[in-house]
């Protein structure tokens, strides 16, 4: 990939990630996010996830991101080394990263349209199990699921909370979503299932003033939910850069192998 001219260097707040980009903030020449062709995240997991977050919500031009790992576990991100930064831009791979689109209606009426990158998940607010009703393109799949929650995510999120969870792996490129419960208890076999990613898929709470479900895309959270409605928005394509001995697809391959 041809290095942009125009670049900006992101930090999050730790003091590790501020130290690094100390050192990066003299050795180029940086300009705002919102003029970048290009920009530099220094962090985790979670701050990657604010940055494309960040961009989304500006309704401008998306721009690829290079993210270095100062953070724990760094899936997203490449390692952090902040020398030779120009040639490793220039040799970077490129993985496109469809976000989900969430649109949630509260019990009390309210609408709320969110992006999630890597799901969106239902969860229970009290001691009281969740209700569910799954709707897959309008059919009703499963008339009630009783669980603490279920979420949606995507290839790119598939070895977070989904893998937690228990759900499948999903290579990146496979155009598929991942349904999966969370601590279901009726019915208690079904683990979940793997759907297109074309698939519209609806959840709607059942008795929700009795027991009330939260949904969270990625790190935002609307509670008292009704009905969400789930499906991918091609629009709002995300571009992730990695360095091509440490991508994306390669490292999501692997997990399935890890003990």
């Amino acid at each position: 990939m041809t290095s942009p001219q125009r670049r900006a260097l992101v930090a999050s707040p730790t003091p590790q990630a501020q130290e690094a980009a100390a050192v990066l903030a003299d050795a180029h020449d940086w300009v705002p996010p919102e003029e970048a062709e290009l920009i530099v995240a220094l962090g985790g997991d979670g701050f990657m996830l604010q940055t494309l977050h960040a961009m989304l919500e500006r309704r401008k031009p998306v721009v690829p991101v290079f993210g270095m790992n100062l953070g724990t576990v760094g899936f997203l991100m490449n390692e952090w080394r902040p020398h030779g930064l120009d040639t490793r831009l220039e040799r970077t791979k490129a993985f496109k990263v469809v976000p989900l689109a969430m649109n949630a209606t509260t019990i009390d009426g309210e609408t709320h349209a969110l992006p999630a990158i890597n799901e969106v998940s239902l969860l229970r607010e009290t001691r009281q199990t969740a209700k569910l009703e799954v709707t897959v393109n309008d059919r009703v799949v499963m008339p009630e699921l009783a669980c603490d929650g279920i979420l949606v995510a995507t290839p790119a999120g598939s070895t977070a909370y989904n893998l937690s969870a228990q759900g499948p792996i999903l290579p990146l490129g496979s155009n598929m979503l991942a349904l999966t419960p969370i601590s279901p208890f009726r019915p208690r076999r079904w683990r979940g299932a793997i759907l297109p990613d074309k698939t519209r898929i609806t959840l709607r709470v059942l008795e929700p003033a009795k027991r009330p479900v939260s949904a969270v895309a990625d790190q935002r959270e609307i509670r008292d939910v009704a009905v969400v409605e789930i499906m991918i928005d091609r629009t709002r394509e995300l571009t992730l850069l990695f360095d091509p001995e440490h991508a994306l697809d390669d490292r999501i391959t692997m997990e399935q192998f890890l003990s």
